[in-house]
């Protein structure tokens, strides 16, 4: 885990709010749409794809999927302009599969208490490893980012 102070970063996204159940199937779809309006607009991902989830109930979270980009898009269907927040962000690495992401969620925010911060924000997931390619859940690689500020 590490320590870092991050630039806003520009985003192309789609979003929704699902059951937790719906996440996966959702996330497949969004990402083509939003590399099929990239294309359209000529703008070319920087960075490999991320989700951003934010609770709405046990059940159910908005979700915006997509990939970061070096300037704003324009709007098209349901792929729309919005941005990662800048400021002080620790990052953990996870290593396996998606549902074994919360202890390492659970170590990330224990890091940042014991170096005096506490969470700002929802925290978002950079899918390091393409699972079409890397068919092993236990070699998937998820980098965690969670915004915090010091208490």
């Amino acid at each position: 885990m590490h320590a870092d102070t991050l630039d806003e970063q520009p985003t192309a996204v789609a979003d929704a709010a699902l059951p937790v159940a719906e996440i996966g199937p959702w996330m497949a779809k969004a990402y083509h749409a939003v590399a099929t309006a990239l294309a359209a607009q000529g703008v070319d991902p920087v960075g490999p794809p991320f989700a951003r989830y934010h609770r709405l109930e046990e059940d159910r979270t908005t979700i915006e999927a997509g990939f970061p980009v070096a300037r704003a898009i324009d709007g098209v269907d349901d792929v729309r302009p919005s941005s990662l927040p800048g400021g002080p962000a620790a990052t953990a690495m996870h290593v396996g599969p998606y549902e074994a992401m919360e202890l390492t969620y659970d170590a990330l925010l224990a890091w940042i208490r014991q170096h005096g911060g506490e969470p700002a924000g929802d925290a978002w997931e950079v899918y390091l490893s393409d699972p079409r390619e890397e068919p092993d859940p236990a070699t998937w690689r998820t980098e965690i980012v969670q915004p915090y500020r010091t208490a």
